[in-house]
């Protein structure tokens, strides 16, 4: 535990500064891993793109009556122009419109999913790795059986048992995410409770809800955004799967995966009605993959420098 060294008289700024040395220190020298490794720096860059395309695209689609479900046959399949960059589809709707409103839903989408799931298998990792005996055997036999079925399976199971829609098709991605979480964070907790913090909480009468919200919990902030940074992109490619199947995100509207089961009756003719969406869909899987390795690197101080 670091001494403060600050005084009464200096600033709340300083004051900071002083207690937080150490964190300080650390922090900086994972922003200089980050900045170093260039791989991190452009899934970084891929990613703020993203978000802002997602955020703003509402404002400046060039066609978003086509995102509504406007039918335009006499446009149907023409190819990219300086009208229609990425052509329009076998409706006459442009795909550009299409694809860039798509993002948005599928960070929507991906950010709900991952909160639940977060919150979710969090909260029950903590309780299992905390009181352990038959609260953890519970737990995480459960969690065991979720993680024995195939990634895709379970969620196209219940989306046809819900039935059809995103709404749906986010309950069963989320109900199937969680374990990853559940154990990731049991693992640390069953760690984190020998230590003498902990004990030092239970000394003072802190009791068991406190010490797991303010004294373990931020601990495992660094694992747990780690995982989230990489989780995102594979929860939008598998939003994008139960809609290529076509019990995600319903027409009309705009999802990459629908887009590209319905661009792959016209290939190789009518290529750009398949490529744009899946280009999309692979850049953001590739820049939250890179972004969380740099962000292990930035939050992990005892990361190895990496040119």
């Amino acid at each position: 535990m670091t001494t403060s060294t600050a005084t009464p008289t200096q600033s709340w700024w300083t004051r900071w500064r002083i207690d937080h040395a150490s964190q300080i220190h650390d922090f900086r020298r994972g922003l200089y891993r980050f900045t170093r490794n260039r791989l991190s720096v452009i899934g970084l860059s891929i990613v703020i793109i993203l978000l802002i395309i997602a955020v703003t695209a509402p404002l400046w689609v060039p066609f978003p009556d086509d995102v509504t479900g406007r039918l335009n046959i006499a446009e149907k399949l023409k190819g990219p122009s300086a009208t229609h960059l990425f052509g329009t589809d076998d409706y006459g709707r442009d795909v550009f419109s299409r694809t860039i409103m798509a993002t948005r839903t599928s960070f929507e989408v991906g950010l709900i999913i991952l909160a639940v799931a977060i919150t979710i298998g969090v909260t029950l990792g903590a309780l299992a790795g905390y009181y352990g005996g038959w609260v953890n055997q519970v737990i995480m036999r459960v969690c065991d059986i979720m993680l024995t079925f195939p990634g895709i399976f379970l969620p196209l199971a219940l989306t046809a048992a819900l039935g059809r829609g995103v709404t749906n098709a986010m309950l069963a991605l989320s109900i199937t995410w969680w374990p990853g979480y559940c154990r990731l964070v049991e693992a640390q907790v069953l760690k984190a409770r020998e230590e003498d913090f902990v004990a030092g909480a239970r000394a003072i009468g802190a009791s068991h809800r406190r010490i797991i919200a303010r004294h373990i919990l931020p601990n495992l902030l660094t694992a747990i955004i780690v995982k989230a940074s990489m989780d995102f992109g594979f929860a939008v490619l598998n939003l994008a799967a139960l809609g290529f199947i076509g019990v995600g995100v319903q027409p009309p509207q705009p999802d990459w995966g629908s887009m590209i089961a319905q661009g792959r009756r016209f290939i190789p003719a009518s290529w750009w009605y398949s490529t744009f969406p899946g280009l999309f869909m692979f850049i953001t899987v590739l820049g939250f993959n890179l972004l969380g390795d740099g962000l292990r690197d930035l939050l992990d101080p005892n990361a190895t420098i990496r040119d």
